[in-house]
C-alpha cells in the first residue's frame, strides 16, 4: 500500500473527482473479499450451526439492514451533496442542483465544514432512536422468536446485545461513509473494507471453532467495523483537512439541512418502501413458516444479493462522478457509464446466476451443510426478480444525481402492496416459500421494474448502437470531451 493512503490534498486542492480503473478494481476487490468472506465462513457456520440457529442468524441480518433503513436517505444525500462541494457548488438547493461554470473551481471550505457538522447532529440523534428501538422492540421480537427456539438462549441474548450496541456506533459513525463516497475516495475506502473484512475473517473463524457460534459472528463483525471506522477517520481527518477547515466559519447547520431535508426524506421513504419490498418477507415468513425454511430461504436469497452487489459495483463506484457530470452539464459521460453498467449487470447475474443453479446444492454437499438451498425453480423465479430489482435500482441512482427523487410515491406503494401480497399468499395459499419472491416480483413488476430504466433510456437517449458498440468493440460508448 501506498505511503500516501492516509493523505488528503492540502486546502486549494483540485476539485476534480478523479475515478479510474484501479477505483472499479478495488471495488471488485473489496466486494469479492465480502463475498469470499462470506463463502469461507458459510462451511463453519452450516457445520456447526444448528438449522434453527441459522434462521436466527438470518434475522439478525434483517437487524442490521435496519441500520441503513433509519438513516431515512440521509447518507446518500449527504454524500451526494459533498460531491456537489467538490465539484466546486457554492450553494446546496433543496431541488435540482447549480451548474458549476468552471470545471476548476475553488472548494468552499464553509460550506463544506457546515455540511459535515449538519452530519454530525444529525447521525447522533439517529442512533440513539436506533439504539431504543432495538434495545426495546427488536428485545421483545427477538423474545418472541425464541418461544420455539431449542438452542440456547442465553448466547443468543448476548449475541443480540452487541450487535445492538455496534450497530448504533455504526450508524452513529456512518459520515465517514458520505465524506468518503462523496470525496471520490473509492480506492480508498475498499482499501479500508478489505482490512476491516480480513480482520471479521480471521477473528470470526476462530471464535466459531471456539464454539462460540452467534457470539463469534457478532463479536467478528463487531471489530470489522471499529477497525473500519479507525482507518476511515484517519484517511479523512489528516492535519491537512483540517487546517482547511479550521480556518473558515461553518455555513449555519439548519440552513444546510433545510436544503437536504426534503430529498433525503423522500429517498428515507423509498428506502422504507425498499425495505418492506426486500426483507419483509423474511421478517413475516418466520411468523408462518417452519425457521428450518427460513433458513433455506435466508442461504439462497443471500446468496442471489451477492450477485447483485458484485451486479452493481460499476454504477457504485462512479456514483460520485456521475454526480460531478451533472453539474458539468454532461449528458452524454452519464451516457457512457451507464450503458457499461447496465452490460456490466447482466453479465454478473447469467455468470452468476448460472452456477448457483448448476452448482449450489453441489457446492453446499461438498461441505456438509445442514441448510440446503431451496429447489432450481426457485431460484431461477427470485434470480429474475432481483434482476429486474437491481436494473431499476441503479436507473434511480441515475435519475437520483439530479437532486430529485421521483420514485419515493411509487416504493412506498411497492412497499405496501408487497406487504400485502405477503400476508395473503402466507395466509391465504399454499404458495410458502415461493410467495415470498412472488410478492415483491408482482409489487415491483407492475410499475418500478420498467418504469425507471425506460425513464433513463429515454433521458440519455441510449440506442441500441451504443450496446453495440460496448458488446462488441471494447469501445467508449459515446466519443466525448475528458475532464480528468
Amino acid at each position: 500500500m501506498k505511503a500516501d493512503f492516509f493523505r488528503l490534498p492540502l486546502c486549494g486542492m483540485n476539485n476534480t473527482i478523479n475515478i479510474s480503473r484501479q477505483d472499479v478494481l478495488w471495488n471488485y476487490a473489496a466486494t469479492f473479499l465480502q463475498i469470499g468472506v462470506g463463502v469461507i465462513l458459510l462451511p463453519f457456520i452450516l457445520r456447526v450451526f444448528s438449522q434453527e440457529t441459522v434462521a436466527i442468524w438470518t434475522i439478525f441480518t434483517i437487524v442490521m439492514t435496519l441500520t441503513g433503513l433509519l438513516d431515512f436517505g440521509f447518507n446518500p444525500s449527504f454524500a451526494r451533496n459533498i460531491s456537489y462541494v467538490v465539484s466546486g457548488v457554492k450553494e446546496l438547493k433543496a431541488t435540482g442542483y447549480n451548474i458549476v461554470e468552471s470545471h476548476h473551481s475553488d472548494i468552499d471550505y464553509s460550506l463544506f465544514k457546515g455540511l459535515i457538522n449538519a452530519m454530525r447532529w444529525f447521525y447522533a440523534r439517529v442512533a440513539a432512536i436506533l439504539f431504543i428501538l432495538l434495545a426495546t422492540a427488536g428485545t421483545y421480537y427477538m423474545h418472541t422468536v425464541l418461544k420455539t427456539y431449542s438452542g440456547d438462549h442465553t448466547e443468543v441474548y448476548i449475541a443480540w446485545v452487541i450487535l445492538v450496541a455496534i450497530n448504533a456506533y455504526s450508524l452513529y459513525t456512518m459520515y465517514y461513509d458520505s465524506l468518503m463516497q462523496g470525496k471520490g475516495l473509492i480506492k480508498r475506502s475498499k482499501q479500508i473494507k478489505v482490512v476491516g473484512q480480513s480482520v471479521y475473517l480471521v477473528v470470526a473463524v476462530v471464535l466459531i471453532l471456539l464454539r462460540f457460534n452467534l457470539i463469534a459472528v457478532v463479536s467478528a463483525q463487531a471489530l470489522s467495523i471499529l477497525i473500519i471506522r479507525i482507518l476511515s477517520y484517519r484517511t479523512i481527518y489528516t492535519p491537512g483537512f483540517r487546517q482547511c477547515l479550521q480556518g473558515v466559519k461553518a455555513r449555519a447547520r439548519k440552513e444546510i439541512l433545510k436544503s437536504i431535508y426534503p430529498n433525503a426524506v423522500k429517498v428515507g421513504l423509498t428506502g422504507l418502501g425498499g425495505f418492506l419490498i426486500v426483507r419483509a418477507s423474511t421478517i413475516m415468513g418466520s411468523l408462518y413458516l417452519s425457521l428450518e425454511t427460513i433458513a433455506s430461504y435466508g442461504i439462497t436469497v443471500q446468496v442471489i444479493m451477492i450477485i447483485s452487489s458484485i451486479a452493481s459495483v460499476y454504477f457504485a463506484t462512479y456514483q460520485p462522478k456521475i454526480v460531478q457530470y451533472r453539474v458539468q452539464n454532461d449528458s452524454t459521460a452519464i451516457k457512457q457509464i451507464y450503458v457499461k453498467g447496465c452490460v456490466l449487470l447482466f453479465g454478473a447475474f447469467a455468470l452468476g446466476g448460472g452456477a448457483l443453479v448448476l452448482f449450489g446444492e453441489w457446492a453446499l454437499n461438498v461441505i456438509g451443510s445442514q441448510t440446503p438451498l431451496l429447489s432450481k425453480s426457485f431460484m431461477i423465479v427470485a434470480l429474475l426478480i432481483y434482476l429486474l430489482e437491481t436494473n431499476h435500482g441503479n436507473a434511480g441512482g441515475i435519475l437520483l444525481t439530479k437532486n430529485e427523487v421521483p420514485y419515493f410515491k411509487a416504493a412506498l406503494f411497492s412497499g405496501a402492496f408487497t406487504v400485502i401480497l405477503l400476508f395473503v399468499f402466507l395466509k391465504y395459499t399454499s404458495l410458502g416459500v415461493l410467495g415470498l419472491v412472488l410478492a415483491q416480483g408482482i409489487a415491483q413488476g407492475c410499475y418500478q421494474n420498467w418504469k425507471w430504466p425506460v425513464k433513463v433510456i429515454k433521458e440519455l437517449a441510449v440506442k441500441s448502437v451504443d450496446v453495440y458498440e460496448c458488446l462488441y468493440n471494447g469501445k467508449n460508448v459515446i466519443k466525448r470531451k475528458h475532464y480528468d
